[in-house]
């Protein structure tokens, strides 16, 4: 295939904003695509080289992009740069200049999906002496032969940046689109399904062309990471009951992240519930898997707690939440930020996949395969019961010893990935607070010159991000009494994208925690509300979901009465 036709279904579906309208146009390429033998041109939909479990990334920042730019077109650097600070988009910068180019190999050889794509991967692979260069090469050679608008679509490929709104849900309903009855809601759970287990577009979407059986037939694989199971919110015992039924299993709630365990023979590997691969990060769970848990493969559902290793009182999230992201001195951090692994759930065990069981019987036999050790691994504190107070009791009790709140579990249910749907919930403290996404930010004044200082966040609507309020409060001017402007800043200016004055617009990739006062109605923000007194509480690194409009309206309705 030409990747010009990639490039035109690019450019189609930036111009609408409509989920239907990019679901249909998305429809109609995979159909087209269903005759071609590399279907690994769906990554490309999503921005990506590799399956959602794999952790490469093409890894180029806009300084070698800008480079190889400069490269292939034979304009200088500085040029680049002031046009990019012009249009503040490095693909129309790209385009604009390839309209112009001074390199005589111009369209010597058209460009193909499958070029594209070799050349891309072939980005992380390389390292050592040399790599800029190799890497540059690969990237001017794609420009030299590109027209205008596949230049544009390739350097936003390249720096992470493909600006034409295709989430997860606009390509799963693609899917069921081009290959099934788009009035079949059954497909639409198939393809889900497959997905939420395979964590793989380009697997899912060559089964689906095949049909229904070959969806069902794709199964968890130790080693690659599932869509972790997640959980709906209640306000008490009595609703959580009426949920999940009774008796009903009630466990801590720990104050951590999710991390999901896979074991293949010899090869552990532990993922977040982004699908990040942490095994670099926590040798030290690597050694307790391998210590504490029988079984030649499994996948392993568990929350990661930290602790203080004097003191031996548990740490809140934010504390612990550095080693998720650290490259370097692990050691030092293994000692200093230790970790419990605290197991909640068994979904693969030894050639056998667990998650039609029911989850009493998972959890039996999570008692038989896991040795306790207390500040290593252990069980997550469980009571089953039928009774009110009871419940209330270990609710308290969790609370009491410093943990989030309680979960409440369905005792005949299956593990269903990925999904809410009410076999299990999460009971805590009424606290006024929002997972929300950075998406601007403006430059500090003063003593924090230089820092992004304020910053505009986000809730989500059928995939669309609608601004609900700024935060300005909450972070430290130092580092070392938490999460400070200075980190929080750096972390977000590699993700600018556009700049107007002091304020910049960001990849919508930073999560945080902001509690509020109340909700308001307010014509300033898409969403038609804003958070009164809003403070930023906690980055989540550990989170790709955040608050939908629909929590913020239920919430703005419960407030009111």
């Amino acid at each position: 295939m030409l990747y010009l036709e990639l490039a035109q279904l690019y450019e189609k579906l930036e111009e609408t904003s409509k989920r239907l309208e990019k679901t249909e146009i998305l429809a109609e390429f995979l159909e087209k695509l269903k005759s071609e033998k590399n279907k690994e041109i769906v990554y490309l939909l999503q921005g990506r080289i590799f399956p959602d479990y794999d952790d490469r990334v093409i890894g180029i920042s806009t300084q070698l992009a800008i480079k190889a730019l400069s490269k292939a077109s034979g304009i200088s650097s500085s040029e680049i740069v002031k046009k990019w600070k012009t249009w503040g988009d490095l693909g129309i910068v790209a385009e604009e200049i390839t309209k112009h180019k001074k390199q005589s190999a111009l369209f010597s050889k058209k460009l193909t999906t499958e070029r594209v794509f070799e050349n891309l991967k072939n980005l992380p692979e390389l390292v050592g002496k040399g790599t800029v260069d190799k890497k540059t090469n690969l990237i001017s050679e794609l420009l030299i032969s590109a027209s205008p608008l596949e230049a544009r679509y390739i350097m936003r490929t390249i720096i992470g940046d493909l600006r034409i709104g295709v989430g997860s849900g606009v390509l799963r309903d693609a899917i069921v689109w081009a290959c099934f009855n788009k009035d079949d809601k059954e497909a639409y759970s198939f393809v889900q399904g497959a997905y939420d287990r395979s964590t793989d577009f380009a697997l899912v979407f060559e089964s689906a062309c095949k049909g229904e059986k070959s969806l069902e037939h794709l199964e968890l694989v130790p080693g690659q990471p599932v869509k972790v199971m997640l959980a709906q919110k209640v306000s008490n015992i009595e609703e959580g009951f009426e949920v999940v039924g009774k008796p009903a299993a009630f466990e801590f709630k720990y104050d951590g992240f999710r991390l999901l365990i896979t074991k293949n023979k010899n090869d552990i590997k532990l993922f977040t519930r982004r699908l990040e691969n942490v095994t670099k990060q926590f040798p030290d769970v690597v050694k307790y898997v391998k210590e504490h848990i029988k079984g030649e493969n499994f996948i392993v559902d568990s929350e990661a707690a930290g602790f203080d290793p004097k003191t031996k009182k548990y740490k809140p999230f934010q504390e612990i939440s550095q080693r998720i992201k650290r490259k370097y001195d692990i050691e030092k951090l293994e000692k200093e930020l230790p970790v419990e692994i605290n197991v909640f759930d068994l979904i693969y065990y030894n050639g056998k996949n667990l998650i039609k069981e029911e989850f009493e019987k998972r959890r039996k036999l999570l008692e038989k395969i896991i040795k306790e050790e207390k500040w290593k691994i252990k069980l997550a504190e469980q009571l089953v019961t039928s009774d009110e107070k009871e419940a209330e009791k270990f609710y308290k009790k969790a609370v009491s010893e410093g943990e989030e709140g309680i979960m409440i579990k369905n005792l005949k249910a299956p593990y269903k990935p990925g999904a809410r749907v009410g076999y299990m919930v999460k009971m805590k403290p009424i606290a006024n607070e929002f997972d929300l996404v950075i998406v601007k930010a403006e430059y500090g004044t003063g003593k924090r010159g230089g820092w992004l200082s304020s910053y505009t966040v986000a809730c989500e609507k059928n995939g669309k991000l609608l601004e609900i309020g700024k935060v300005s409060t909450g972070l430290k001017e130092k580092t070392e009494l938490g999460v400070s402007f200075e980190q929080l800043s750096k972390l977000l200016k590699p993700l600018v994208t556009d700049e107007k004055g002091r304020e910049v617009s960001v990849k919508p990739k930073i999560i945080v925690t902001v509690t509020y006062q109340n909700i308001q109605r307010s014509p300033t923000y898409e969403s038609g509300y804003a958070l009164r007194f809003p403070r930023f509480t906690a980055l989540r690194p550990d989170k790709t979901e955040i608050a939908t409009l629909f929590d913020v309206e239920k919430e703005y309705k419960r407030q009111q009465r």
